[in-house]
Protein backbone atom coordinates (compact mmCIF):
# COMPACT_ATOMS: atom_id res chain seq x y z
CA UNK A 1 0.00 0.00 0.00
CA UNK A 2 2.88 2.33 0.77
CA UNK A 3 3.83 2.58 -2.96
CA UNK A 4 0.33 3.54 -4.03
CA UNK A 5 0.42 7.05 -2.58
CA UNK A 6 3.25 8.51 -4.71
CA UNK A 7 1.53 7.15 -7.82
CA UNK A 8 -1.83 8.57 -6.75
CA UNK A 9 -0.30 11.97 -5.98
CA UNK A 10 1.39 12.09 -9.40
CA UNK A 11 -1.87 11.13 -11.10
CA UNK A 12 -3.82 13.87 -9.33
CA UNK A 13 -1.22 16.50 -10.26
CA UNK A 14 -1.34 15.46 -13.92
CA UNK A 15 -5.14 15.41 -13.88
CA UNK A 16 -5.23 18.89 -12.40
CA UNK A 17 -2.77 20.19 -15.00
CA UNK A 18 -4.47 18.87 -18.11
CA UNK A 19 -8.04 18.04 -17.24
CA UNK A 20 -9.47 21.56 -17.23
CA UNK A 21 -10.37 22.78 -20.73
CA UNK A 22 -10.47 26.34 -19.36
CA UNK A 23 -6.68 26.38 -19.27
CA UNK A 24 -6.51 26.46 -23.07
CA UNK A 25 -5.57 29.83 -24.58
CA UNK A 26 -8.20 32.02 -26.16
CA UNK A 27 -7.45 31.90 -29.90
CA UNK A 28 -8.12 34.93 -32.09
CA UNK A 29 -8.01 34.85 -35.88
CA UNK A 30 -7.16 38.47 -36.63
CA UNK A 31 -7.41 40.12 -40.02
CA UNK A 32 -6.29 43.30 -38.30
CA UNK A 33 -2.57 43.85 -38.71
CA UNK A 34 -0.28 42.99 -35.84
CA UNK A 35 1.25 46.47 -35.67
CA UNK A 36 -2.18 48.04 -35.17
CA UNK A 37 -3.79 45.76 -32.60
CA UNK A 38 -1.07 43.79 -30.81
CA UNK A 39 -0.58 46.59 -28.22
CA UNK A 40 -4.25 46.48 -27.19
CA UNK A 41 -4.24 42.69 -27.01
CA UNK A 42 -1.15 42.83 -24.81
CA UNK A 43 -2.92 45.35 -22.61
CA UNK A 44 -5.83 42.94 -22.22
CA UNK A 45 -3.51 40.08 -21.33
CA UNK A 46 -1.67 42.20 -18.77
CA UNK A 47 -4.84 43.48 -17.13
CA UNK A 48 -6.65 40.14 -16.95
CA UNK A 49 -3.86 37.56 -16.83
CA UNK A 50 -5.61 35.73 -19.65
CA UNK A 51 -3.75 33.47 -22.05
CA UNK A 52 -4.41 34.70 -25.59
CA UNK A 53 -2.95 33.48 -28.87
CA UNK A 54 -3.40 35.40 -32.12
CA UNK A 55 -3.15 34.14 -35.67
CA UNK A 56 -2.62 37.21 -37.83
CA UNK A 57 -3.40 37.07 -41.52
CA UNK A 58 -5.31 38.53 -44.44
CA UNK A 59 -8.97 39.02 -43.47
CA UNK A 60 -10.40 37.33 -46.58
CA UNK A 61 -8.00 34.40 -46.32
CA UNK A 62 -8.87 33.90 -42.65
CA UNK A 63 -12.59 33.95 -43.50
CA UNK A 64 -11.98 31.26 -46.12
CA UNK A 65 -9.87 29.28 -43.65
CA UNK A 66 -12.67 29.37 -41.08
CA UNK A 67 -15.12 28.12 -43.70
CA UNK A 68 -12.80 25.26 -44.61
CA UNK A 69 -12.01 24.37 -40.99
CA UNK A 70 -15.66 24.37 -39.97
CA UNK A 71 -16.33 22.80 -36.59
CA UNK A 72 -12.68 21.71 -36.39
CA UNK A 73 -11.41 25.27 -36.14
CA UNK A 74 -9.35 26.19 -33.10
CA UNK A 75 -10.47 29.82 -33.33
CA UNK A 76 -12.61 31.29 -30.57
CA UNK A 77 -12.88 34.84 -31.99
CA UNK A 78 -12.74 36.21 -35.52
CA UNK A 79 -11.55 39.83 -35.57
CA UNK A 80 -11.99 41.07 -39.12
CA UNK A 81 -10.74 44.11 -40.96
CA UNK A 82 -14.15 44.67 -42.53
CA UNK A 83 -17.84 43.85 -42.22
CA UNK A 84 -17.87 41.77 -45.41
CA UNK A 85 -15.62 39.04 -44.03
CA UNK A 86 -17.65 38.92 -40.82
CA UNK A 87 -20.81 38.62 -42.90
CA UNK A 88 -19.35 35.74 -44.90
CA UNK A 89 -18.46 33.80 -41.74
CA UNK A 90 -21.89 34.59 -40.28
CA UNK A 91 -23.55 33.34 -43.48
CA UNK A 92 -21.72 30.03 -43.03
CA UNK A 93 -23.41 29.70 -39.64
CA UNK A 94 -20.17 29.83 -37.70
CA UNK A 95 -20.79 32.81 -35.41
CA UNK A 96 -22.66 32.64 -32.10
CA UNK A 97 -25.37 35.11 -31.15
CA UNK A 98 -23.81 37.63 -28.79
CA UNK A 99 -25.40 38.45 -25.43
CA UNK A 100 -27.61 41.53 -25.23
CA UNK A 101 -25.29 43.03 -22.62
CA UNK A 102 -22.59 43.17 -25.30
CA UNK A 103 -24.79 44.22 -28.21
CA UNK A 104 -26.21 47.15 -26.25
CA UNK A 105 -22.75 48.70 -26.03
CA UNK A 106 -22.87 49.84 -29.68
CA UNK A 107 -25.54 51.56 -31.84
CA UNK A 108 -27.54 49.29 -34.13
CA UNK A 109 -25.64 50.43 -37.24
CA UNK A 110 -22.43 49.11 -35.66
CA UNK A 111 -23.64 45.50 -35.42
CA UNK A 112 -25.38 43.07 -37.73
CA UNK A 113 -29.11 42.46 -37.54
CA UNK A 114 -28.74 38.92 -36.19
CA UNK A 115 -26.41 40.03 -33.41
CA UNK A 116 -23.49 37.77 -34.26
CA UNK A 117 -20.84 40.48 -34.62
CA UNK A 118 -20.12 43.98 -33.37
CA UNK A 119 -17.94 46.73 -34.76
CA UNK A 120 -14.79 47.53 -32.81
CA UNK A 121 -13.77 50.66 -34.75
CA UNK A 122 -14.78 52.63 -37.82
CA UNK A 123 -12.89 53.78 -40.89
CA UNK A 124 -13.45 55.64 -44.13
CA UNK A 125 -12.16 55.04 -47.64
CA UNK A 126 -10.47 58.14 -49.01
CA UNK A 127 -8.67 59.59 -51.99
CA UNK A 128 -5.04 60.22 -51.01
CA UNK A 129 -3.02 62.51 -53.24
CA UNK A 130 0.24 64.40 -53.66
CA UNK A 131 -0.31 68.14 -53.09
CA UNK A 132 2.93 68.75 -54.98
CA UNK A 133 1.84 67.02 -58.20
CA UNK A 134 -1.92 67.47 -58.27
CA UNK A 135 -4.15 70.52 -58.43
CA UNK A 136 -6.73 70.24 -55.65
CA UNK A 137 -9.22 72.14 -57.81
CA UNK A 138 -9.04 69.37 -60.40
CA UNK A 139 -9.32 66.34 -58.12
CA UNK A 140 -11.90 63.80 -59.31
CA UNK A 141 -15.42 64.13 -57.92
CA UNK A 142 -16.17 60.42 -58.16
CA UNK A 143 -14.26 57.17 -57.85
CA UNK A 144 -15.51 56.40 -61.35
CA UNK A 145 -13.70 59.48 -62.72
CA UNK A 146 -10.37 57.79 -61.99
CA UNK A 147 -10.59 55.90 -65.27
CA UNK A 148 -10.02 59.14 -67.19
CA UNK A 149 -6.88 58.97 -69.38
CA UNK A 150 -5.43 61.95 -67.50
CA UNK A 151 -4.83 59.57 -64.56
CA UNK A 152 -3.04 56.94 -66.60
CA UNK A 153 -0.30 55.34 -64.51
CA UNK A 154 -0.83 57.80 -61.64
CA UNK A 155 -3.09 55.83 -59.28
CA UNK A 156 -2.39 53.08 -56.74
CA UNK A 157 -4.66 50.47 -55.18
CA UNK A 158 -4.28 47.23 -53.19
CA UNK A 159 -6.40 44.43 -54.72
CA UNK A 160 -5.17 41.80 -52.23
CA UNK A 161 -6.13 43.95 -49.24
CA UNK A 162 -9.30 43.13 -47.29
CA UNK A 163 -10.49 46.74 -47.15
CA UNK A 164 -10.21 47.11 -50.92
CA UNK A 165 -12.08 43.85 -51.43
CA UNK A 166 -14.85 45.04 -49.11
CA UNK A 167 -14.98 48.26 -51.13
CA UNK A 168 -15.40 46.28 -54.35
CA UNK A 169 -18.21 44.31 -52.70
CA UNK A 170 -19.86 47.63 -51.81
CA UNK A 171 -19.50 48.82 -55.40
CA UNK A 172 -21.22 45.64 -56.56
CA UNK A 173 -24.07 46.45 -54.18
CA UNK A 174 -24.30 50.12 -55.19
CA UNK A 175 -23.85 50.09 -58.98
CA UNK A 176 -24.18 46.41 -59.86
CA UNK A 177 -21.93 43.61 -61.02
CA UNK A 178 -21.46 44.74 -64.63
CA UNK A 179 -20.58 48.34 -63.78
CA UNK A 180 -18.13 47.22 -61.10
CA UNK A 181 -16.42 44.84 -63.50
CA UNK A 182 -16.23 47.59 -66.13
CA UNK A 183 -14.66 49.97 -63.60
CA UNK A 184 -12.06 47.43 -62.50
CA UNK A 185 -11.11 46.65 -66.08
CA UNK A 186 -10.95 50.34 -67.02
CA UNK A 187 -8.76 51.10 -64.01
CA UNK A 188 -6.45 48.23 -64.87
CA UNK A 189 -6.24 49.35 -68.51
CA UNK A 190 -5.49 52.87 -67.28
CA UNK A 191 -2.26 51.67 -65.71
CA UNK A 192 -3.38 51.62 -62.06
CA UNK A 193 -0.52 50.23 -59.98
CA UNK A 194 -1.01 47.48 -57.42
CA UNK A 195 0.50 47.58 -53.93
CA UNK A 196 0.46 45.06 -51.12
CA UNK A 197 -1.43 47.26 -48.63
CA UNK A 198 -2.61 50.75 -47.71
CA UNK A 199 0.68 51.75 -46.09
CA UNK A 200 2.53 51.00 -49.32
CA UNK A 201 0.06 53.12 -51.31
CA UNK A 202 0.57 56.17 -49.11
CA UNK A 203 4.36 55.71 -49.13
CA UNK A 204 4.35 55.37 -52.93
CA UNK A 205 2.60 58.74 -53.24
CA UNK A 206 5.23 60.35 -51.01
CA UNK A 207 8.01 58.70 -53.04
CA UNK A 208 6.64 60.02 -56.33
CA UNK A 209 5.76 56.61 -57.78
CA UNK A 210 2.09 57.61 -58.08
CA UNK A 211 0.07 60.76 -57.53
CA UNK A 212 -3.17 59.36 -56.09
CA UNK A 213 -4.34 56.28 -54.19
CA UNK A 214 -7.30 54.58 -52.54
CA UNK A 215 -6.45 53.76 -48.90
CA UNK A 216 -8.32 53.80 -45.59
CA UNK A 217 -8.20 57.17 -43.86
CA UNK A 218 -6.03 56.34 -40.85
CA UNK A 219 -2.83 55.29 -42.61
CA UNK A 220 -1.94 58.85 -43.56
CA UNK A 221 -2.35 60.02 -39.96
CA UNK A 222 0.16 57.41 -38.83
CA UNK A 223 2.71 58.90 -41.25
CA UNK A 224 1.81 62.43 -40.16
CA UNK A 225 2.30 61.54 -36.49
CA UNK A 226 5.96 60.77 -37.25
CA UNK A 227 6.47 63.54 -39.81
CA UNK A 228 4.00 66.46 -39.82
CA UNK A 229 5.41 67.53 -43.19
CA UNK A 230 4.82 64.15 -44.83
CA UNK A 231 3.99 65.14 -48.44
CA UNK A 232 0.59 63.44 -48.82
CA UNK A 233 -2.94 64.71 -48.20
CA UNK A 234 -6.34 63.07 -48.56
CA UNK A 235 -9.92 64.03 -49.24
CA UNK A 236 -13.34 62.59 -49.99
CA UNK A 237 -15.10 62.39 -53.31
CA UNK A 238 -18.39 64.25 -53.75
CA UNK A 239 -21.10 63.66 -51.14
CA UNK A 240 -22.75 60.27 -51.50
CA UNK A 241 -20.16 58.93 -53.93
CA UNK A 242 -19.43 55.22 -53.79
CA UNK A 243 -15.76 56.02 -53.22
CA UNK A 244 -16.51 57.28 -49.70
CA UNK A 245 -17.41 53.92 -48.18
CA UNK A 246 -17.62 53.93 -44.37
CA UNK A 247 -16.75 50.47 -43.11
CA UNK A 248 -15.91 48.92 -39.75
CA UNK A 249 -13.52 46.49 -38.22
CA UNK A 250 -15.42 44.07 -36.02
CA UNK A 251 -15.42 40.80 -34.17
CA UNK A 252 -17.60 37.78 -33.57
CA UNK A 253 -17.37 34.65 -31.42
CA UNK A 254 -17.20 31.26 -33.07
CA UNK A 255 -20.25 29.16 -32.25
CA UNK A 256 -18.25 26.07 -31.30
CA UNK A 257 -15.98 27.79 -28.79
CA UNK A 258 -15.69 26.26 -25.35
CA UNK A 259 -14.56 29.65 -24.00
CA UNK A 260 -17.68 31.71 -24.50
CA UNK A 261 -17.32 33.62 -21.24
CA UNK A 262 -13.71 34.60 -21.88
CA UNK A 263 -14.47 35.51 -25.47
CA UNK A 264 -17.30 37.81 -24.38
CA UNK A 265 -14.98 39.38 -21.82
CA UNK A 266 -12.42 40.21 -24.50
CA UNK A 267 -15.05 41.77 -26.79
CA UNK A 268 -16.33 43.82 -23.85
CA UNK A 269 -12.78 45.03 -23.33
CA UNK A 270 -12.48 46.05 -27.00
CA UNK A 271 -15.63 48.13 -26.53
CA UNK A 272 -14.45 49.68 -23.27
CA UNK A 273 -13.63 53.38 -23.04
CA UNK A 274 -9.90 52.65 -22.67
CA UNK A 275 -9.73 50.42 -25.74
CA UNK A 276 -11.86 52.78 -27.83
CA UNK A 277 -9.64 55.67 -26.82
CA UNK A 278 -6.66 53.60 -27.97
CA UNK A 279 -8.23 53.16 -31.42
CA UNK A 280 -8.91 56.88 -31.62
CA UNK A 281 -5.55 58.15 -30.38
CA UNK A 282 -3.12 55.47 -31.51
CA UNK A 283 -4.57 54.02 -34.72
CA UNK A 284 -6.61 57.12 -35.73
CA UNK A 285 -9.81 55.15 -36.23
CA UNK A 286 -13.30 56.16 -35.20
CA UNK A 287 -14.72 54.92 -31.88
CA UNK A 288 -18.00 52.97 -31.99
CA UNK A 289 -19.26 53.84 -28.49
CA UNK A 290 -20.50 57.14 -27.16
CA UNK A 291 -18.38 59.40 -25.00
CA UNK A 292 -15.00 58.79 -26.66
CA UNK A 293 -13.27 61.76 -28.26
CA UNK A 294 -12.32 61.55 -31.91
CA UNK A 295 -8.74 62.61 -32.67
CA UNK A 296 -8.70 66.28 -33.64
CA UNK A 297 -7.03 65.51 -36.97
CA UNK A 298 -9.94 63.35 -38.15
CA UNK A 299 -12.99 64.66 -39.97
CA UNK A 300 -15.98 64.84 -37.61
CA UNK A 301 -18.37 61.90 -37.53
CA UNK A 302 -21.21 64.02 -38.93
CA UNK A 303 -18.95 64.87 -41.89
CA UNK A 304 -18.62 61.13 -42.59
CA UNK A 305 -22.38 60.73 -42.48
CA UNK A 306 -22.73 63.52 -45.04
CA UNK A 307 -20.28 62.09 -47.58
CA UNK A 308 -20.92 58.35 -47.21
CA UNK A 309 -22.97 56.37 -49.72
CA UNK A 310 -25.96 54.46 -48.40
CA UNK A 311 -24.77 50.88 -47.87
CA UNK A 312 -26.09 48.21 -45.54
CA UNK A 313 -23.00 46.60 -43.99
CA UNK A 314 -24.89 43.28 -43.94
CA UNK A 315 -24.91 43.43 -47.75
CA UNK A 316 -21.11 43.15 -47.89
CA UNK A 317 -21.09 39.42 -47.04
CA UNK A 318 -20.71 38.12 -50.61
CA UNK A 319 -16.95 38.00 -50.33
CA UNK A 320 -16.41 34.92 -52.50
CA UNK A 321 -18.12 36.52 -55.50
CA UNK A 322 -15.87 39.56 -55.11
CA UNK A 323 -12.76 37.39 -54.98
CA UNK A 324 -13.96 35.53 -58.06
CA UNK A 325 -14.51 38.84 -59.87
CA UNK A 326 -11.01 40.07 -58.94
CA UNK A 327 -9.53 36.81 -60.20
CA UNK A 328 -11.57 37.09 -63.38
CA UNK A 329 -10.10 40.50 -64.19
CA UNK A 330 -6.65 39.19 -63.19
CA UNK A 331 -6.11 41.39 -60.15
CA UNK A 332 -5.54 38.41 -57.87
Amino acid sequence: MRNVYPFLLTFLVLLSACGDGGSDPLVIYSGRSESLVDPIIEQYKDSTGSDVEVRFGDTAQLAVALSEEGEQTTADIFWAQDAGALGAVHRDGMLATLPDSLLRLVPTHFRNDEGTWVATSGRARTLAYSPLRTDTADLPRSIFDLTDPSYNGRIGWAPTNGSFQAHVTALRSIVGEDSTRAWLEAMKNNGTKSYRNNTAIVQAIADGEIDLGLPNHYYLYRFKSEDPDFPVEQTFFAEGDAGNLINVAGAGILSNTDQQEEAVRLLQFLLSRDAQQYFSRETYEYPVIDGVAVDVQLPALNRLEDVAPTVDLDSLDDLEATLELLRDVELL
